[in-house]
């Protein structure tokens, strides 16, 4: 490598304006002078191996960025999947809330069916308790009428077998009782 080199440098002095001026190697020549030194600082940088280190540099700097670049792949990668599984945790979270709403719905329903049926058999009740009451207090009245015209014909005939009347006027005077107690019946009712 080192020959290659020094012919190289060779072929850059023969083929420089220095050679083509008749005054031939001069250190007074500037062109000859830094064709002189591009040659020593070419040399220099293959004897020290400058282009080796820089290609193992520029190939370490090669793999530390397809590694990154396969790491930001695998990373990629991963938050696809954890993207996927957050979307389907999602729509199953999405499907479980529209089954807990339509159960809902469905259970209210069914409490507000169960609460009319509660409330017309409560209505029933109290129309049947009511109704009791009426004919309980309907039974008590046509009782206490039956004891007042039972009294009040106790009392008749009392006065009747006391004053000693005829029978004729006692039974018009029953007939007189029994009616007045129609009559009470009809006005209670």
């Amino acid at each position: 490598m080192k020959n290659i080199s020094l012919l190289s440098g060779v072929a850059l002095l023969a083929g420089s304006p220095a050679f083509a001026a008749a005054t031939g190697f001069s250190l007074n020549n500037t062109d000859f002078v830094v064709s002189i030194a591009f040659v020593l600082f070419i040399g220099v940088l293959l004897y020290l191996k400058v282009p080796k280190i820089v290609t193992n540099l520029l190939d370490k700097r090669a793999d530390d960025i397809r590694s990154e670049i396969d790491e930001a792949r695998a990373l990629q990668e991963e938050a696809k999947t954890i993207l996927a599984s957050y979307e389907r945790k999602r729509k199953e979270v999405s499907e479980h809330s529209v089954a807990i709403v339509a159960q809902a719905k469905t259970d209210a329903e069914t409490i507000a069916a169960q609460a009319k049926a509660d409330l017309k058999e409560t209505i029933a009740r109290r129309l049947a308790a009511a109704e009791d009451q009426i004919k309980s207090a309907q039974v008590a009245a046509v009782r206490e009428v039956k004891d007042k015209a039972v009294t009040v014909a106790i009392a008749a005939a009392r006065d009747v077998i006391s004053k000693g009347m005829a029978a004729k006027d006692a039974n018009a005077l029953i007939d007189t009782a029994i009616k007045d107690v129609g009559d009470k019946l009809h006005q209670a009712f």
